[in-house]
């Protein structure tokens, strides 16, 4: 009797006291929109110089695996959020072995990795579900009015999960945030650019803001 009432205690109080999981935000976004140039940026901002979250590459779909970096912790105006980072294989509607071709890899070796894209873009979905809070990425150049952009707003649409649209490579001429606000009214859009460092410290009041 004694053994069940302990468990009994244990199990009460270990619920009470037990920390809060981390909040989980997620990168979206369709291939080279620099998502995980900015997960990268993140890293080194709040964790250190030297630790990445992935590689970056010019060719399509570089990352093709879920990335997951925990425990990072951004303190902005008197406030504290803990989260873990997750960077997510870019959405495509369609995934063209050719395409790698493009990029002077053999058959094989394009078709292996259109291959794991496809895996990846299909896992980047699932993981919807598990997420507290999205920052969808779009390279700020490009029309926003896509099929593969409508797809991922579409996904998201049906979760009740805050967003943040991130227009990334402000630094280039031929940026237009206000194409952007316009193509998604919905949701808030923040104008950065990831490599330069540009205007992070507002995307970080932000994030702030949106997860608390």
């Amino acid at each position: 009797m004694t053994n069940i009432f302990t468990k009994f205690l244990q199990t009460l109080f270990g619920g009470l006291f037990r920390k809060k999981p981390h909040v989980k935000i997620g990168l979206y976004g369709p291939p080279n929109a620099g998502k995980t140039t900015l997960a990268n940026r993140i890293c080194h901002d709040w964790l250190g110089e030297d630790i990445d979250m992935g590689a970056v590459s010019k060719i399509p779909h570089e990352t093709r695996e879920i990335q997951v970096k925990e425990h990072v912790d951004i303190k902005q105006d008197g406030k504290e959020i803990t989260f873990n980072l997750i960077d997510t294989p870019g959405i495509a509607t369609k995934i063209d072995y050719q395409d790698f071709m493009k990029f002077k890899m053999s058959k094989k070796l394009a078709q292996a990795r259109a291959k794991e894209a496809t895996k990846g873009v299909i896992e980047a979905i699932r993981w919807l579900d598990d997420m507290d809070c999205v920052l969808v990425v779009l390279d700020a150049t490009k029309n926003p009015y896509s099929q593969v952009n409508i797809t991922i707003i579409g996904n998201l649409a049906a979760r009740d999960i805050p967003v943040l649209i991130v227009a990334n490579k402000i630094d280039l001429k031929k940026a237009n945030i206000k194409k952007i606000e316009a193509a998604f009214p919905q949701y808030n859009v923040i104008g950065i650019s990831a490599e330069k460092g540009k205007n992070m410290e507002q995307f970080y009041k932000t994030i702030v803001k949106l997860v608390k």
